[in-house]
């Protein structure tokens, strides 16, 4: 069975990869044999507080932040970006490249988000939550939890899921709306229950579904099974597949599960490779 299309990878041209490469996941991606890859690059235009003491001294967002730890992400480099991605196709003949983007927060930036929209052509479109309020500023969920109560942080972030699907319409794809599990604090507030947090993810998939989007099943951590099969029980039409690769090595981690469990809950691949997956009654 061919592998799906890895819709969610970053190269140079993402801020926060250091160790990306275009030319070096095009290549990867040729030697798995995927039809294709899109670079969904990072756009992000919320300024947060990076919890430095969690930080190892020579981590790249700690080499960003300023002394009190405030992160400000680096502009896009939309013209740079387009030049790579032609070359690269050029490169690749056989590969199906899709140009994209990954916006974070764009209900929150949408005059800055629509300039960078507007400067260039994006195959591929994800939304996706990495920051939520904290005081005066922001913060990602590493320091999120030190300030709240872990189930607290995963349920605002689900509440927050759904103002996104809601107030934007500049995505077609949901990323990752298991992102706070990434960092869950187990030593402190024990093993991850799904189970307690379902009526949560069942109201952001049900808003997501409602919105027309597709639903990423990201790779980074497994996605939990359930909540695939919750998408599809609250009207998910699709999915799509996301490495979240941030270096070429991880181009498509995981995807042979990640496919066999999209198929047991219902979706089965498009009529091209590179299309989302769609429901099947």
């Amino acid at each position: 069975m061919m592998s799906p299309a890895d819709s969610h990878v970053h190269s140079e041209w993402s801020w926060d990869a250091p160790a990306g490469s275009m030319e070096r996941s095009c290549a990867r991606a040729v030697e798995l044999g995927l039809p294709a890859i899109a670079f969904t690059e990072h756009v992000d235009h919320t300024v947060w507080t990076v919890a430095l003491d969690a930080l190892a001294p020579d981590d790249y967002l700690a080499t960003l932040a300023t002394p009190e730890g405030l992160l400000t992400p680096p502009a896009f480099d939309t013209a740079g970006y387009a030049e790579a991605i032609e070359r690269c196709r050029e490169r690749f003949p056989a590969l199906r490249i899709l140009s994209g983007l990954e916006l974070g927060e764009p209900h929150w930036h949408a005059a800055a988000v629509a300039k960078v929209l507007g400067a260039g052509r994006f195959d591929r479109v994800l939304g996706s939550l990495h920051c939520l309020p904290v005081g005066d500023g922001f913060a990602e969920p590493p320091g999120l939890y030190g300030h709240r109560a872990a189930a607290e942080v995963v349920r605002q972030y689900l509440a927050e899921i759904a103002r996104l699907v809601t107030d934007s319409d500049v995505f077609s794809v949901l990323a990752h709306i298991d992102y706070p599990m990434r960092y869950w604090p187990a030593r402190e507030a024990g093993p991850f229950d799904l189970s307690m947090f379902e009526e949560e993810f069942r109201h952001a998939l049900r808003m997501t579904a409602r919105s027309g989007r597709a639903l990423e099943i990201n790779t980074r951590i497994p996605l939990h099974s359930a909540i695939v099969r919750w998408w599809h029980e609250e009207g998910g039409e699709a999915v799509t597949f996301g490495s979240d690769a941030h270096d070429p090595a991880a181009v498509a981690r995981g995807f042979r599960d990640a496919a066999d469990m999209a198929r047991a809950h219902g979706f089965r691949p498009g009529r091209d490779p590179y299309d989302f997956w769609a429901r099947v009654d």
